[in-house]
């Protein structure tokens, strides 16, 4: 079948795909077994929400990727993956959570009928989607191969954007900063969070600018209060309350391009301590994104704010950023870069950022967050959210 509606065009999976192998022979790989289903849509263009059983893309030395994956899941291969239908591997239901009969049992023998049972071969370790029942049947079925950990290979590769993903995650930004005008708009004391969540969602998928939303990979953070001392929790359906801070970390998202941001809600009164705290991480804010240009590394982003930070008195003992782009459940974090201490990756143009200067004090927390791209000429906001906390009286 054709894609009726594809993401990119084929010269570009044909880069990436050069790019991927290029890796591959850095790492002295002869084959690459992926199951980040972010780096499986990258690579190949499928999409779907088949994550919860056992699926990947195996890259050989040459030819086109191959997807495998659960039967019923290869009609959606063949609707979304720009390979030809010969490169689409579908196993029988039978393998399907059966604890004595392992999906992986289905790949080793894919892997020995395409003639790559011996060698170096790269699976992704470290990974939400690989486990190790899957490791051990492998192990155990492929006594030749030598396994090798290649987790966050393909995700490297990802890293600089290419102009057509730089237009997605502005698309998405377009959406997270729809979202937040609506917050604004209705959030008003005694609304439960519950429906006051329901119609971010909503917005979000609605989208904004006449392009549509996707899922985001992690759903709203909506805490009030002492819950928002703490960065991950959702909602209830409590009311909102005058006087008490609620932070919103959200993620507009266009064909699974993720583009997260945090706004802190007041509804009445503003502490001083947050008024202070609002000064302290919009100075540092306005410092790194003044600085931040191509040739700079990770950690000076993170040595300036966290500088500026002190100089107000507040201090952060996380990173204050992360790379952001294509992404699925249960992140819609990049696993690569972090601005932080010690990270020494040089930024490049094209690379994006959630830059994150949250702060968690003693009752409650401050986030007030910008997705980032980094250019030529230094770098950009993602959104056209305004800054600072939101007041309504």
């Amino acid at each position: 079948m054709t894609h009726p509606n594809p993401a990119f065009d084929a010269a570009e999976y044909a880069d990436r795909l050069g790019r991927v192998r290029a890796a591959m022979d850095r790492a002295g790989l002869d084959v690459l077994f992926i199951t980040d289903p972010s780096n499986m849509g990258w690579l190949t263009g499928y999409d779907g929400w088949s994550f919860y059983v056992h699926q990947g893309v195996l890259v050989g030395p040459d030819g086109p990727p191959r997807w495998w994956g659960r039967g019923m899941d290869a009609a959606g291969a063949l609707r979304t993956v720009w390979m030809p239908d010969t490169a689409i591997h579908g196993y029988d239901d039978s393998y399907v959570q059966n604890p004595d009969k392992h999906a992986m049992l289905d790949l080793c023998a894919l892997i020995k009928a395409c003639g790559w049972d011996r060698g170096r071969v790269g699976f992704e370790f470290d990974n939400y989607y690989f486990t190790a029942a899957a490791y051990k049947t492998i192990l155990n079925h492929l006594p030749h191969v030598d396994a090798v950990d290649a987790t966050a290979l393909v995700n490297w590769c990802r890293a600089v954007k290419s102009p057509t993903e730089v237009t997605y995650l502005r698309r998405a930004g377009a959406i997270v900063t729809r979202m937040h005008q609506h917050i604004a708009e209705v959030a008003e004391a005694g609304m439960p969070k519950n429906m006051l969540v329901a119609q971010i969602m909503a917005t979000g998928i609605e989208g904004a600018e006449g392009h549509w939303g996707d899922y985001p990979a992690i759903v709203p953070m909506a805490p009030s209060g002492r819950d928002a001392t703490a960065p991950h929790l959702t909602w209830d359906d409590s009311p909102l309350l005058r006087d008490v801070p609620t932070f919103f970390e959200i993620a507009g998202a266009y064909r699974r391009y993720q583009c997260p941001q945090s706004r802190t809600l007041f509804l009445g009164h503003v502490p001083d301590t947050y008024r202070k705290a609002e000064a302290a991480v919009a100075d540092a804010t306005q410092a790194v994104l003044g600085m931040a240009a191509p040739g700079l590394r990770c950690e000076d982003l993170a040595r300036v704010f966290n500088g500026t930070l002190a100089q107000h008195g507040f201090h952060k003992d996380s990173r204050v950023g992360y790379a952001i782009g294509m992404s699925y459940p249960p992140d819609w974090g990049e696993r690569t870069m972090s601005l932080r201490a010690g990270d020494k990756t040089a930024l490049k143009a094209g690379m994006t950022f959630h830059f994150m200067p949250a702060l968690w004090l003693d009752d409650g927390g401050i986030e007030m967050t910008e997705p980032i791209l980094i250019t030529a000429a230094g770098c950009e906001r993602l959104t056209t959210t305004p800054p600072g906390l939101v007041v309504k009286p």
